[in-house]
């Protein structure tokens, strides 16, 4: 008759468990190293005077509340905001938002104001 231990099945199952906990955790460390570099050069490039052009500008920030076409959804249309706002109005709701609302602050004042202009010809 042969005697099987029934904790070492569960002890291999443990140490596996355990150095998978390890290795997932050293893999998150390093990626969130990687975000914050990557974010810190995006600063970094931002505060050097290049802005990225209005429409990716919105594209990344505005469109998925006021539409990649500007119409609108969840937030206003966009489409003649030239019309109802000059660009200075347009860049301190960009920066400061609404009460209605918009949050403020999700661009830099150089984006903002790249932003604007762009939103301000919107007639």
């Amino acid at each position: 008759m042969s005697s099987k231990n029934p904790v070492i099945p569960y002890a291999i199952i443990a140490v596996v468990g355990i150095l998978a906990v390890i290795f997932i955790s050293v893999i998150g460390v390093n990626q969130r190293e990687e975000i914050n570099n990557a974010a810190e050069g995006g600063e970094e490039q931002a505060e050097g005077g290049e802005v990225a052009a209005p429409e990716e500008i919105f594209e990344k920030n505005c469109a998925m509340c006021h539409g990649s076409d500007l119409s609108g959804g969840s937030a206003p249309d966009l489409t003649k905001v030239g019309n109802d706002h000059s660009a200075d109005e347009i860049k301190e709701i960009i920066i400061k938002g609404t009460d209605g609302g918009m949050p403020g602050g999700l661009v830099g004042d150089e984006e903002a104001a790249a932003l604007a202009e762009w939103l301000g010809e919107k007639k």
